[in-house]
């Protein structure tokens, strides 16, 4: 069989520790673990993507941070900004604590008409709208201690201003209070503020982002309540293939109560009129939006020009049942990759879809097509192609004898530590498996296998994995299943194989693309 040398050559490059030469592809990895494709904080502490709003070109994305330490604490909106949803630059920090409290998560929107009065027609504000948390008085037991309030920037997200009048809409006597996403709302012309409120949601109205009006709530009785909500987001989306139909579909976060256990966004679909949102579906109907153990707080960026017409979601990549412990030094924790959500009518009902933005193939240098051929036992792909990898990205399609066959891919080390994932047909599931990954001593809710309940309609499989230093992000059936997990081995995982249990099955087509690294400027 031919061997492709230029990608084998390439492949060595982006996997190997190298020092930075002339060629911007040729890096140093920075420190064990630190992913070269998906968001870090420079250091300290991240959780919640905030306020991510697209502004004069460019994609604006804020996080909960901890400046000061690498587990959670006084939270700030650290930023970051990007042109592409892939290459990402440090800013300085928008928002610190005050008078109010710390700075939990919360939206941005550009504020196009200037109803807020902030800015100018001419030159419209950015505002960022976000949950006060007073420490103090919830340490004395004051229920109260969420409010929401506002901040502006004029000078395209450079530097912001807090509003004087803060806080603009107070706590009604709710202890979870807080998480605002923002909206405008063409058809009643007003601001849509959706606010996680214990275990549901509720909505406020306003005509200008200071002044709000409570018009209802939603999801008392509804889907997953194994923890509280957060994070909430609500938008509409075009059915794909259905011209003239769309719908209206709500992310809420849950901690604990995720379908592997802690952390996890789970979503409904429905109507919204301006003032109510309606579930199309039965209020014991759960539907997840990714089966991982981390993906967690995720929400959509705002303004996207309607030319683009994409909704584009990122999410915190971990989870609070060891989010503070992970074995990573100076920083902790990373984003996922952003992905394009849409709504898909499936074998299964109508399911929201999840699946990488096409600015990540930028980061593609080389493919190697994998040959057709006939798989019964093990397949080892790194053996066969001289593969030497660290990062990249399969997409891998099979064809099924019969529905009994266990797919597993397996990722592995010299050490003999390996991440298993694929999919088992006789039972029905995608999986990821972590339980010999690497390190996982520091919490004994980390290790284990996950799954992802899927009913194969006919022979036909797809698994497209996306593979960073210390993550996965798994796209069964193009996005119709999808799991999240990181992992942390104590070497790079460079070797890669497919092995069956049960029938054989046929590898129709696959192709390995291999990753340069998107730098993040300091």
């Amino acid at each position: 069989m031919k061997i492709n040398y230029l990608y084998i050559l390439l492949v060595v490059v982006f996997a190997c520790k190298m020092e930075k030469k002339d060629h911007e592809n040729i890096i140093t990895i920075p420190e064990q673990h630190r992913p070269l494709f998906h968001f870090t904080p420079p250091s300290g502490w991240m959780n919640d993507p905030n306020g991510m709003v697209y502004h004069n070109g460019t994609y604006h994305l804020f996080y909960q941070h901890n400046p000061d330490d690498i587990v959670w604490g006084p939270m700030h909106w650290g930023h970051a900004t990007s042109s592409d949803l892939i290459h990402w630059e440090h800013r300085p920090i928008a928002l610190y604590p005050d008078e109010h409290g710390t700075i939990f998560s919360g939206s941005a929107v550009v504020d196009h008409h200037n109803t807020s009065g902030l800015g100018s027609t001419e030159n419209p504000p950015i505002v960022a709208i976000f949950t006060y948390h007073n420490a103090e008085k919830a340490a004395n037991g004051e229920i109260d201690h969420q409010t929401q309030g506002i901040a502006f920037s004029t000078d395209d997200g450079k530097s912001w201003a807090k509003y004087k009048g803060n806080p603009v809409l107070e706590n009604p006597g709710i202890a979870d209070f807080r998480d605002p996403k923002v909206f405008w709302h063409e058809k009643t012309s007003a601001w849509i503020m959706i606010l996680a409120v214990q275990d549901h949601i509720r909505i406020y109205r306003s005509p200008n982002l200071i002044d709000w009006e409570y018009a209802s709530s939603f999801g008392e009785k509804a889907g997953a309540h194994g923890g509280v909500w957060e994070c909430p987001d609500l938008f509409e989306l075009a059915v794909e293939n259905d011209e003239g139909n769309s719908k209206w579909v709500l992310l809420l976060s849950i901690n604990p109560g995720g379908p592997n256990g802690g952390s996890a966004t789970q979503y409904f679909t429905g109507g919204f009129d301006g003032y109510q949102f309606t579930n199309d579906h039965p209020d014991d109907m759960i539907q997840w939006l990714d089966y991982g153990r981390d993906n967690y707080a995720g929400v959509s960026w705002s303004d996207i020009p309607r030319e683009d017409g994409r909704r584009i979601f990122i999410g915190w990549m971990s989870n609070w049942l060891y989010a503070n412990k992970v074995p990573t030094e100076q920083w902790r924790s990373a984003m996922t990759l952003a992905r394009k959500m849409t709504l898909r009518k499936t074998a299964h009902g109508l399911r929201l879809i999840s699946e990488p933005v096409v600015e990540f193939e930028k980061l593609r240098v080389n493919t190697l097509n994998l040959a057709t051929r006939e798989i019964a036992g093990g397949f080892n792909l790194s053996a066969t192609y001289g593969l030497f990898l660290t990062h990249f990205e399969a997409d891998l399609h099979f064809e099924l004898q019969e529905n009994d066959s266990d797919i597993s891919i397996i990722f592995s080390n010299t050490m003999g530590e390996s991440l298993s994932f694929g999919f088992n047909a006789a039972d029905e599931f995608f999986y990821v498996d972590r339980s010999n990954a690497g390190k996982a001593d520091f919490s004994d809710q980390f290790s284990g296998k996950a799954i992802a309940p899927y009913a194969l309609n006919g022979k036909k499989l797809n698994i497209r994995c996306i593979l960073d230093v210390s993550s996965i992000e798994m796209f069964g059936q193009n996005g119709e299943c999808v799991m999240t997990e990181i992992f942390f081995p104590s070497e790079p995982f460079t070797i890669l194989r497919i092995e069956i249990e049960g029938k054989p099955v046929e590898l129709k087509e696959g192709q390995i693309f291999a990753l340069k690294p998107a730098i993040v400027s300091q």
